[in-house]
């Protein structure tokens, strides 16, 4: 990669996390007058609309044995259980404190490539994870006075989420992004329609369909975004900007929400990005590390091939 496609890279990044945090913002608004199974439903169902048309422009179906895929059905119940747990927790504690417990989302599946599928984490890296998820009880800060129980919801989050990211790299390469994407929403659509009978259903208002649309709106510009900014850049150099989403979800919070995060909050915060940070360097120094003992046995090989 050039510098020109990683600053590039970099500035999708950046931007796919601010409309995300719009995307929030949004979401969190309907969430104050509409059924969290309703939500999921209308918002899912439409985008399985657009990732099922993306994928026949492809050329490729989405009905087929591939979706029973093991790895796809576990992608998409962390997706499940993921999206609601982020959806109940958007309605119910500060926008900064959601992004915040969000950003350990890494750390957790980097701890669970290390418990579940042996990828081999040095102590410096499970020194990270320790440290941020210190900085996940700081945030949360359970026992103390300013516990919500509401915020265990984004450990749920992060933990359905964490699923979903590690189930995807299980899951065969001839499968395409578009159709592994189109299952996931489609898989929460009917978890929001089967939720819908268990709550009081509400007409949207057009203020609520309005937010609907934002969100929808947003959401899938950030996918795009993020999605190009993975293919643009190198993924050790972009990936570290996915922690703009909190500033921006601050900001947003305190303009429009009136939602000031405290010192706490903050500190626990920088604990979180800090430790995450480093876990980005350290891999990328390891992968550094790995390309270069390769290129020395390539060389190695290929000198001995000569004086044979």
């Amino acid at each position: 990669m050039t510098a020109a496609e990683n600053l590039r890279g970099i500035g999708l990044m950046a931007g796919s996390m601010a409309l995300f945090a719009i995307e929030d913002m949004f979401l969190k608004f309907a969430a104050q007058g509409l059924p969290t199974g309703e939500i999921l439903a209308l918002t899912c169902l439409c985008g399985w609309a657009f990732f099922a048309a993306l994928a026949r422009a492809e050329g490729r179906r989405t009905l087929t044995r591939a979706a029973l895929h093991p790895w796809v059905l576990a992608r998409n119940a962390g997706e499940m259980v993921g999206t609601f747990a982020y959806i109940t927790a958007l309605a119910a504690i500060p926008l900064a404190t959601v992004s915040a417990v969000l950003q350990a989302m890494p750390l957790a599946v980097t701890m669970g490539a290390a418990l579940f599928m042996g990828e081999k984490v040095g102590w410096r890296r499970w020194s990270a994870i320790a440290v941020g998820f210190a900085g996940v009880l700081l945030v949360i800060r359970p026992g103390l006075d300013g516990f919500r129980p509401a915020a265990l919801w984004v450990l749920v989050t992060v933990a359905g989420l964490g699923l979903r990211d590690l189930a995807s790299r299980g899951i065969p390469r001839e499968i395409s992004t578009t159709q592994v994407s189109a299952w996931g929403v489609a898989s929460v659509a009917v978890l929001g329609l089967a939720m819908m009978p268990f709550q009081a259903a509400v007409m949207p208002g057009t203020w609520q369909a309005m937010m609907l649309l934002g969100a929808l709106v947003f959401g899938t510009a950030g996918y795009w975004a993020i999605t190009s900014a993975t293919r643009t850049g190198e993924v050790s150099v972009v990936s570290p900007f996915r922690y703009t989403r909190l500033v921006f979800a601050i900001v947003i919070g305190a303009l429009v929400f009136a939602e000031y995060p405290d010192g706490l909050t903050l500190l626990g915060a920088a604990l979180i990005i800090g430790s995450g940070l480093y876990a980005f360097a350290r891999e990328r120094a390891r992968s550094r590390n790995l390309a270069r003992s390769r290129n020395l046995a390539r060389s190695a090989a290929e000198a001995r091939a000569k004086s044979a």
